[in-house]
């Protein structure tokens, strides 16, 4: 990554931070906007569609929270979204709709633990929210901005890449929407598929062993889009505005090892599948409508303990607190399952996640909390099933 870039812009990314100011009284993005930041300092200059350059800020992340730029765009673009951790910093990004649907993810697109997605949007309002991959402090850049402005991160294989032989032109065809085949990323760096009319599309590449990264291009081998690191390190490209009628190729690499099968399928983008599977890694609150299985802890008194088979698609519970009290909330796997722990109110606002504290692979969550209902979210960070202890306590002020 060229490091200028963030040095140059260094100084009015704090000016942009003394300017910004908190989002209040509004519930944009399913309510995950509630207290972000316009990226641009106010509402008016955050107009992606319409500045002369890209906006930027320097975001502190604290406490396994998240930190939420807001933007808005008068008519449809192109834009580019991007965040580069300091140090060691690991950013992970998320795109939501004023609605509060997800649009993307991306961990590790912009090359150097940075991410970067590329991505055509309606006018309108949306909110990037940015996390530490490991739930820990870290300070970022986060830059928003139209796709010909000047990038913050190098990004990866944007143009190919030249170590691995063939290309678009030697792909192999994958078959009809709905097909999966199986290839290492060096025996079949390149597969293609065809579309008959214009469709949205969903791409996935699994085998964490190899840790895939995918690059989807036309068939003049022009690049659209990339993923790493969608779910755990398998990748998945949703490409929700319809691609046109024609021919697509992408490109295979693995981070890990590159000998390994990878299961990569092609299938038309699914809206109800893709807010299923947000609610399985635990990325957002379920609705209490029966839609999603949600087990009722009922009301908290000061201690509830509940088992649960868990595997890597999360187990929801419920738990209603009659009083402004501090929540202390466990997930422990007692050395055979490493837990992964989220909390959000009723209106899906994230409380707290966490995974490894204190130096093990247990999880915990402290929260101060109002009268409410609460959601909780359990799950394995790896595969398979094993038992996870869930523990929530409530502790009120002394009187």
């Amino acid at each position: 990554m060229a490091r200028k870039s963030l040095l140059k812009t260094t100084a009015m990314s704090i000016a942009l931070l003394g300017l910004a100011s908190p989002v209040l009284a509004q519930s944009l993005c399913g309510g995950a906007g509630t207290g972000g930041q316009w990226i641009g300092g106010d509402e008016a200059s955050s107009d992606i569609s319409t500045t002369d350059t890209y906006r930027e800020q320097m975001a502190l992340v604290l406490g396994g929270n998240d930190y939420v730029a807001l933007f808005s765009l008068s008519q449809a673009t192109d834009v580019r979204l991007e965040a580069a951790g300091r140090g060691s910093g690991d950013p992970l990004i998320d795109l939501l709709a004023a609605d509060g649907s997800l649009i993307l993810s991306d961990d590790d697109s912009g090359g150097n633990a940075a991410s970067r997605a590329e991505t055509s949007l309606e006018a309108g309002t949306y909110c990037m929210a940015m996390r530490s991959y490991d739930g820990g402090p870290m300070t970022a850049f986060v830059r928003i901005g139209r796709q010909e402005h000047e990038p913050l991160t190098d990004g990866i294989n944007t143009q190919g890449d030249p170590g691995i032989s063939g290309s678009c032109a030697e792909a192999v065809p994958i078959g009809p929407l709905g097909s999966t085949v199986n290839g290492s990323a060096t025996d079949t760096p390149y597969w293609s598929f065809t579309l008959d009319e214009p469709t949205a599309i969903s791409i996935t590449a699994v085998n964490e062993s190899a840790d895939p990264v995918i690059t989807l291009y036309d068939a003049a081998e022009n690049y659209i889009t990339e993923n790493d690191d969608f779910d755990g390190l398998n990748s998945r490209i949703d490409r929700t505005e319809p691609l046109a009628a024609g021919t697509y190729c992408i490109n295979v690499t693995a981070l890990s090892d590159e000998t390994l099968p990878i299961t990569l399928s092609v299938s038309a983008y699914d809206p109800a599948a893709a807010l299923i599977a947000i609610y399985d890694r635990g990325e957002a609150a379920p609705p209490l409508d029966g839609t999603v299985p949600v087990t009722d802890l009922g009301l908290l008194g000061t201690r509830v303990r509940q088992d649960v088979n868990a595997s890597s698609r999360t187990s929801w519970f419920t738990v209603d607190v009659d009083s402004s009290s501090l929540l202390m909330i466990e997930a422990i796997g007692n050395s055979n399952s490493d837990p992964v722990l989220v909390v959000y109110d009723d209106l899906g606002r994230e409380i707290g996640q966490n995974d490894d504290y204190g130096g093990s692979l247990d999880s915990l969550i402290a929260a101060r909390v109002q009268p409410g209902t609460y959601i909780i979210g359990v799950r394995k960070y790896d595969d398979g099933v094993g038992l996870i202890r869930l523990l929530v306590e409530r502790y009120v002020p002394a009187q």
